[in-house]
C-alpha cells in the first residue's frame, strides 16, 4: 500500500513538472524574447523564496526546539549537542550523496560568470539547501544567505540552460536568482537588486535593473505570503538620529571597518588551519564541531544565525540574552552583560571559521550583521555606562550591522539599503551612509578584495568588470603547452648548436645542464651575426650567447601574467619550466588565438 501511493505521488509530480515544462516552451514559442525573460524572471524569484522559506523554517523550529530543551535544563545543553550533530550529517551528506565536494562561498557564483558563461551545476539547486539546513539550521554558527544567494544563481542558471538562453540572458537569470534570494531572505527587494549588481555583478547594462527588480520583488513578495515576520530580521521602531552624534557615528564607522579586517584575517587563519589539518573528513568534523559546541557552551547567542539575540540587544531588555547561560545569575549587571557581548563579538569569527572549516555550509553575511550589532551595542553602552555621553543603544545596534557588512564585502550600497529596508524606514539614513562608507575605506586600503574573493585572488582568479580580465582568466596556460621542441646543452660545442640551427625551423633553445635542469635560453638572432664569420665562429663559445635571465613561464602564472612576459621579452615563444625541469613552450599567438575565441563565443551568444 506504502509503495503504491509513494508511486502515485511521484507520477503526479512528473506529470506537474512535465505539464509546466510543456507550458513554458509553448508560451516561449509565442512570447518575444524580452517577454519570456520577464516570464522567467518571476519563476526563478519564486524557486528562490521557496528555497529560503524551507531554510528559514527549519533554522527557526529547531532554534525554538533547543531554547525550549535548555529552558527545561537551565543551561544550554542542546545548543551544544545539535550542533555537533549537525556538522556531522552535513559531511555525511556531502560524501554519500554530493560525491565528496561541494563548493562554498558566493564567490563560486563569480567564478561561474567570468569563467564559465554563467553556467553552474544542477547539484547547486539542492545541494546548497540539504547542507547549509543541517549547519545551520542545527546550530552551526554561521548564515543561510550565502548558500541562499548560490541556491538562487543555479535555479537562474539552469532554467536558462533548460530553455537554451544565451549568454547574456543565462547570466542576467542568474543575477535574478541571487537578488530573488537576498530579498526573500530580509523581505528587503532593494537590497536585493544592489547585491545582486554591487557584489556579483560589477559590469551590467541599465537594461538589465527591470529583470532583476522584478525577480528580486517577486522572491520578496513570495516571502511576504510564506513566511511569518517573526522568522525574519526586522525592526519595526521608529528610529532617527541626532546631529550632536555625528562623531560618535564617525568613531563607529572606523571601529567597523577595523572589525571587518580583523574578521577577515582571522577567518582565513582558523579556516587555513583545518586546510591544512591531515584529518579524514569525520574525524576533522568531529574535532572542529566539538570545540564548536564547547564555545557555544559558553556563548550561547553563537548558536544559528544569531537574529534573534540582535533583536534582543536592540529592544529595551538586551539581558535577555544571558538566560539559561552560565552567566544567567549575573544578567542584571550591566558590565557582565557588556563583557559578554564584547567577547561574543570577538569569538564569533573562530565559531563560524570553525564552522565551515570542519566540513559545514554556510555563509559569512548574517555573521557579519552578528558581529555589526554587537560592535554597535558595545560602543553605545560603554559610552553610557562610563557617563560619557548617552548614546541610542538601539541606533548604533543597527547602524554596525550596516558598517560590518560593508566592510567584510565591500558592497556599501547593499549595507546601506539592507539595514533601511529591515528597519521600515529611512530615519537612519545619513549615520547608515557615514558608517558604511567610512568601514568600506579602510577594510578596502586594509584589505584590497572583499573575504570572500580574497582567496581567489591569492590563486590568481580576481573577476572584476573588466571583461578582458575575466576572459583571460578563463584562459588555463597549462592546455597551450607545445611539447615538440629541441634543447641544446651548456657543455655543447658552438658548432654542434649550428648544426641543429641549420636543420630546425625553431629560433629558440632552451639550454639545459648535465641534470637536465634549464639554465637559460639560446636565441637564433643572438647568433645570426657571427654566421658568415669563420674567425668569431671559430673562437665564440656557447656560453656567450646563452641568456641566463630570459623570460620564462611558470606553473604559477595566469594567462594575463603570461602575456605580460610576452611584452617584457619581446618574443613570440617562452619556455615552460617547473621544478626546473623545461616542459614545453607557448607560444604568443596561441594564446591570443583562444582569447578571441572566448570573446567570440560570448558575442555570437
Amino acid at each position: 500500500m506504502f509503495k503504491q501511493t509513494k508511486h502515485r505521488i511521484k507520477k503526479f509530480f512528473y506529470s506537474l513538472f512535465k505539464g509546466l515544462e510543456q507550458a513554458l516552451y509553448f508560451l516561449q514559442s509565442i512570447l518575444s524574447p524580452r517577454q519570456f525573460i520577464y516570464l522567467s524572471c518571476v519563476l526563478v524569484g519564486i524557486s528562490s523564496a521557496l528555497a529560503v522559506s524551507v531554510l528559514k523554517y527549519f533554522a527557526h523550529t529547531v532554534f525554538k526546539f533547543a531554547n525550549y530543551m535548555d529552558g527545561l535544563l537551565h543551561l544550554p545543553y542542546s545548543n551544544s549537542i545539535l550542533p555537533i550533530i549537525g556538522i556531522l550529517l552535513t559531511v555525511w551528506i556531502i560524501n554519500k550523496v554530493l560525491d565528496g565536494k561541494i563548493e562554498k562561498g558566493t564567490s563560486q557564483i563569480m567564478i561561474a560568470v567570468a569563467r564559465k558563461s554563467g553556467i553552474m551545476p544542477k547539484k547547486q539547486m539542492y545541494a546548497q539547501i540539504i547542507t547549509s539546513s543541517l549547519t545551520v539550521g542545527m546550530g552551526g554558527s554561521a548564515g543561510l544567505e550565502s548558500p541562499i544567494t548560490i541556491t538562487g544563481a543555479a535555479f537562474g542558471s539552469n532554467y536558462a540552460q533548460k530553455y537554451r538562453l544565451n549568454y547574456k540572458d543565462r547570466t542576467l537569470l542568474l543575477a535574478c536568482g541571487v537578488a530573488a534570494g537576498i530579498a526573500a531572505a530580509f523581505n528587503a527587494p532593494i537590497a536585493g537588486v544592489l547585491f545582486a549588481i554591487e557584489v556579483i555583478l560589477a559590469d551590467m547594462s541599465v537594461t538589465a535593473f527591470i529583470p532583476i527588480m522584478i525577480a528580486s520583488a517577486t522572491g520578496a513578495l513570495t516571502t511576504n505570503l510564506l513566511v511569518k515576520e517573526e522568522i525574519l530580521l526586522s525592526f519595526h521602531q521608529n528610529l532617527s538620529y541626532q546631529s550632536q552624534n555625528i562623531p560618535f557615528y564617525i568613531l563607529m564607522g572606523i571601529l567597523a571597518g577595523l572589525v571587518s579586517v580583523y574578521h577577515a584575517r582571522m577567518f582565513r587563519r582558523v579556516e587555513g588551519f583545518f586546510g591544512r589539518l591531515k584529518l579524514k573528513p569525520y574525524k576533522k568534523a568531529l574535532f572542529g564541531a566539538t570545540i564548536l559546541g564547547f564555545i557555544i557552551f559558553l556563548f550561547p547567542t553563537l548558536f544559528g544565525e544569531g537574529y534573534e539575540s540582535i533583536k534582543a540587544l536592540s529592544s529595551n531588555h538586551p539581558e535577555v540574552i544571558l538566560e539559561n547561560s552560565v552567566l544567567d545569575a549575573y544578567k542584571s549587571n550591566p558590565w557582565i552583560l557588556l563583557l559578554f557581548v564584547g567577547l561574543t563579538m570577538m569569538i564569533k569569527v573562530i565559531a563560524t571559521s570553525l564552522t565551515l572549516g570542519s566540513g559545514g555550509n554556510g555563509g559569512n553575511f548574517a555573521p557579519s550583521l552578528f558581529v555589526g550589532s554587537y560592535l554597535g551595542f558595545c560602543m553605545a553602552k560603554f559610552f553610557s555606562l562610563i557617563g560619557f555621553h548617552n548614546l541610542p543603544i538601539t541606533n548604533f545596534t543597527i547602524v554596525g550591522m550596516a558598517g560590518v557588512l560593508s566592510g567584510l564585502f565591500h558592497a556599501p550600497l547593499t549595507a546601506i539599503f539592507l539595514i533601511a529596508e529591515i528597519t521600515s524606514g529611512y530615519g537612519l539614513m545619513l549615520p547608515l551612509l557615514i558608517v558604511s562608507s567610512i568601514s568600506f575605506a579602510i577594510s578596502k586600503k586594509m584589505e584590497g578584495y572583499s573575504m570572500d574573493i580574497k582567496h581567489l585572488v591569492d590563486k590568481g582568479q580576481v573577476f572584476t568588470a573588466d571583461k578582458d580580465k575575466n576572459l583571460l582568466s578563463s584562459i588555463v596556460v597549462k592546455d597551450h603547452i607545445k611539447k615538440d621542441f629541441i634543447a641544446v646543452y651548456n657543455n655543447q660545442s658552438l658548432h654542434d648548436v649550428i648544426q641543429y640551427i641549420q636543420n630546425s625551423n625553431q629560433l629558440m633553445f632552451p639550454v639545459l645542464n648535465a641534470e637536465q635542469q634549464y639554465i637559460g635560453v639560446l636565441s637564433f638572432d643572438k647568433i645570426k651575426p657571427i654566421l658568415f664569420n669563420a674567425f668569431q665562429l671559430k673562437h665564440s663559445k656557447l656560453s656567450d650567447f646563452i641568456q641566463t635571465n630570459g623570460v620564462f613561464v611558470s606553473n604559477y602564472d595566469t594567462a594575463e601574467t603570461v602575456l605580460e612576459k610576452f611584452e617584457i621579452s619581446k618574443t613570440s615563444i617562452l619556455f615552460y619550466i617547473e621544478d626546473h625541469k623545461c616542459l614545453g613552450y607557448i607560444e604568443k599567438l596561441s594564446v591570443l588565438d583562444t582569447y578571441r575565441d572566448k570573446l567570440k563565443s560570448l558575442r555570437i551568444e
